[in-house]
């Protein structure tokens, strides 16, 4: 009888065996070979085998080029590989990690096989980010030796990995493979056995949301990848990002999610059903959400949705000075902006005193320009003179854009509208940065909500390249074009989108920190785990929590509270335990307490 492997010391894992070499299982036995281990590679395709081998010299060349490597380094990694189309050759490894296709049948059918093979001490690694391990394990003769090991791709570069418990896996087996993990130079997270795990539980109900908002035509795929990228910071848009992964990849892992939680967030857009079954799988097929020049290729190429720059735009309105209503970090930042790409900006704030004060933090935001080398002391003060402080409205009687950033409330909002209605010149343009308020509603505090535009500025105002124009169904056209023109003038990067609740950015954002909350909430995962599969396995400059705390807990849940009410989808509804937060006074760093706790200034 077989010692529990919980009571058996485990030997380290020297010799590892990888089963299917696509990608993924090319990837992982180059970051084996190049840590020390032995590595058999195992492919039902022997050209496959051999196409992944020859992946790894070329990777490995790639790497003594860029001094990652060095000759002898690449030579002795390379003498550790070696492949197969034989399954009988993982007999004595202490380790198999398979890769093959995300089907039960096929991943059941490789472990009844290595069931029969392999000692009785060899761990069995799945690497499926869609499927039940514990399912698997089930299936096994050996379930307190199977486990999840979860890579990134591209695996030799992604620093995260998911180590995977069911309920069945022993303690010994998570210790072994957590500390290969650590001698392969990752990061290893552990969790627990539901679909997409931390990393991609969190990313796919993103993308498949992206995908909705494209497939409703509220925006164009351009658009929503630029907003995502400049907006939040992250390396890719989303439906680029579901190009590479696999548009075929993502449903299936989608319907996986879905059938574990019935959120409808999780439900796959039916748009990735049509491109799926159409063949249009991405990148690997040359075509999906975008077009490339070749199957595996990179290079997007113009296809007939590609939009053509400025064709049929209506002619803007002349623009030469700028009203920027309100006092606060984003009325300065703002009034910075536009005074930076050479407008006269008058800056109005319910006091002459406020105004003041809002331009001297401009003053402030100029000189550490200066400091840094940025701008010369003279072209900073040239750009403050432009500035012109006010503490009435009626400053703005003669400026032909005149801009909001006032308190994030409606009713304020109206009654200003409501004031620069009476005081802008006829055919001024009237703007709104809210970034959760229906801009008709402010439209229609005027006679003339065909000025009325949303320009939704991210903060700080200065660094932060993405504006949203939000256009009304009575926005007038030459209108829409005026502020094109004007985000083209003040060098920031314009994106289209509709009128309804979060616009692009924060209706895919929220919903993303939302579903972290309800894993913390639901003990699935720590906040420094859930923070750092999103940092090191999506690429994110910051964890979901992080950015909640510096967002502010408070504002997160009027965002939340403003998606669930205009779209009334249960999975919106902002997670119990943010309520609690507020509730108590945690709202994050401006307090010093919020999913963290913060030193005070």
């Amino acid at each position: 009888m077989v010692a529990p492997l919980s009571d058996t010391p485990l030997s380290p894992l020297r010799t590892i065996a990888v089963i299917g070499l696509g990608t993924m299982g090319t990837g992982i036995t180059e970051v084996l070979a190049k840590a020390g281990r032995e590595v058999i590679g195992i492919d039902i395709s022997e050209a496959q085998a051999a196409r992944s081998l020859a992946a790894v010299e070329a990777s490995t060349a790639r790497a003594v080029q860029r001094g990652r490597l060095t000759e002898q380094e690449r030579t002795a990694a390379l003498a550790r590989v070696r492949v197969s189309t034989d399954l009988r050759t993982a007999a004595d490894a202490d380790l198999v990690i398979e890769v093959a296709p995300e089907s039960y049948e096929i991943k059941q059918q490789i472990f009844r096989e290595l069931d029969g093979l392999v000692r009785p001490e060899t761990i069995l690694a799945t690497g499926t980010n869609a499927l039940s391990v514990t399912r698997l394990a089930a299936d096994s003769a050996r379930p307190e030796r199977v486990l999840g090991l979860h890579f990134f791709n591209p695996a030799p570069a992604m620093k995260l990995v998911e180590v995977v418990s069911s309920v069945l896996t022993a303690p010994t087996a998570v210790t072994a493979v957590t500390n290969l993990a650590l001698d392969l130079g990752k990061e290893p997270v552990a969790v627990g056995d539901r679909p997409g795990f931390v990393a991609d539980g969190l990313l796919f109900g993103y993308l498949n949301q992206a995908a909705a908002m494209y497939e409703a035509r509220y925006a164009s795929r351009e658009d929503i990848d630029a907003a995502m990228r400049l907006g939040c910071g992250l390396p890719m848009g989303p439906l680029a990002l579901l190009d590479l992964i696999g548009v075929d990849t993502a449903r299936t892992v989608l319907e996986a999610m879905y059938a574990e939680s019935h959120d409808r967030l999780h439900a796959p857009a039916p748009i990735l059903k049509q491109l799926s079954e159409a063949g249009l799988t991405g990148r690997k097929s040359g075509r999906g959400f975008y077009t490339y020049d070749a199957p595996n290729s990179a290079t997007v190429v113009p296809d007939a949705l590609t939009p053509l720059s400025g064709a049929g735009a209506a002619p803007g309105r002349p623009v030469g000075s700028v009203g920027v209503a309100g006092s606060g970090t984003m009325a300065s930042g703002i009034a910075e902006v536009f005074a930076k790409a050479g407008y006269d900006v008058v800056l109005a704030a319910r006091s002459e005193e406020k105004a003041q004060t809002a331009k001297a933090r401009i003053g402030k935001s100029l000189s550490r320009s200066v400091d840094k080398g940025r701008l010369t002391a003279e072209t900073a003060a040239q750009i403050l003179d432009r500035i012109t402080p006010a503490g009435s409205y009626d400053a703005f009687a003669d400026v032909d854009l005149a801009l909001e950033a006032v308190a994030e409330d409606l009713e304020i909002k109206q009654q200003l509208f409501a004031t620069l209605d009476k005081v802008c010149k006829p055919g001024a343009v009237l703007a709104t940065t809210t970034s959760s308020l229906p801009v008709v509603a402010c439209a229609r505090a005027t006679s003339r909500p065909q000025d009325v535009i949303g320009m939704h500025f991210f903060n700080p105002a200065p660094a932060m390249k993405l504006v949203e124009v939000v256009r009304t169904v009575l926005t007038a056209d030459d209108v829409h074009a005026t502020v094109r023109e004007v985000c083209g003038r003040i060098k920031k990067h314009a994106v289209d989108c509709g009128d309804r609740a979060g616009f692009i950015v924060n209706a895919l954002l929220f919903p993303y920190l939302n579903n972290a909350i309800k894993m913390v909430q639901e003990h699935y995962a720590s906040l420094d785990d859930i923070d750092a599969a999103m940092k090191l396995g999506g690429g994110y400059p910051m964890g979901p929590f992080e950015l909640l705390d510096v967002v502010g807990l408070d504002v997160s849940l009027a965002i939340e509270k403003v998606l669930h009410r205009e779209f009334r989808d249960p999975g919106l509804a902002p997670a119990p335990l943010l309520e609690h937060l507020v509730a108590a006074g945690c709202l994050g760093r401006k307090t010093g307490r919020g999913f963290r706790e913060y030193a005070r200034r």
